[in-house]
């Protein structure tokens, strides 16, 4: 990746904040893309899609509302690229995680997220049994769908080493590291410069954040050459004393003034492509 240039990796809905939480998290799939559409042109390079189903706002794994999310983005920006989750916080069935991996034509993902291992989060566990990894990878390998690699911990990226090993991943690999959650490793300089020390040879990554931690982290990546996620899946507040809600826009715009004045600029999505060869 040039010096200059960083990934900016838009979440913006997550499973978690809800109405009650924040009246700002775009919930409908037609508030999921004005907000990816309202931000855009700020240099996001790439989406993180959760999809919520429209009547109650509790997450789904409907393919079609997830196409409905992709056609509505595409309709206006068909450079985007864009990544759909295949959680395993709510479903943990292999048909229901792997649905949206199914879209076909122009509603077909970029990539999908692929947790590397189970994890706790603060209330709720996110289960993820070897051969859970490694159906939902070889369905992407199959489809052509990059896997967007989720590492809470070291030891994530090291199981992404033995899905290397298996051939269920192919190069460049693409990381998102995510730091702060009470059960994974800390937002901090120390465990991230480990994470990042054993990352396999042909790697590009991102650094995302739970909670108060996600600005001085997305700063921490940016002053250190990789990129960012961010968004309200991650942190609805725009202050660390918690006075202020965040729009998606207010996080998004202060992240790029801050890798501008650093003198790094967001990829565009044809130069992210480029780079991840998709």
């Amino acid at each position: 990746m040039p010096d200059n240039k960083f990934i900016l990796n838009f979440a913006p809905t997550g499973l978690i904040p809800t109405r009650e939480m924040t009246p700002h998290v775009p919930v409908r799939p037609d508030e999921i893309v004005r907000d990816v559409l309202e931000v855009a042109d700020l240099g996001v390079s790439m989406v993180h899609i959760h999809a919520r189903d429209p009547a109650t706002g509790k997450p789904t794994h409907d393919k079609e509302v997830y196409g409905e999310i992709i056609g509505g983005i595409r309709k206006k920006r068909k450079d985007l690229i864009l990544c759909v989750s295949t959680s395993g916080r709510v479903f943990n069935k292999f048909d229901k995680r792997s649905e949206c991996l199914n879209l076909e034509g122009r509603l077909k993902p970029d990539l999908g997220s692929l947790t590397l291992s189970s994890l706790n989060f603060n209330k709720q566990a996110s289960v993820n049994s070897p051969q859970m990894i490694q159906d939902l990878a070889r369905r992407m390998l199959e489809r052509g769908i990059k896997p967007e690699l989720e590492a809470f911990d070291l030891g994530m990226i090291n199981y992404a080493k033995y899905l290397i090993q298996k051939g269920l991943l192919q190069p460049p690999y693409y990381f998102n590291l995510i730091l702060g959650n009470i059960a994974c490793a800390q937002a901090d300089m120390l465990h991230l410069g480990l994470m990042i020390n054993e990352l396999p040879e042909g790697s590009i990554w991102s650094v995302g954040a739970v909670g108060d931690s996600q600005l001085r982290m997305n700063s921490i990546a940016i002053a250190a050459g990789g990129g960012v996620r961010v968004g309200l899946e991650d942190n609805i507040w725009f202050d660390a004393e918690r006075t202020r809600l965040a729009t998606n826009r207010d996080i998004v715009e202060r992240i790029v003034f801050i890798a501008r004045s650093m003198g790094r600029e967001p990829l565009s999505p044809k130069e992210a492509r480029s780079l991840l060869k998709l």
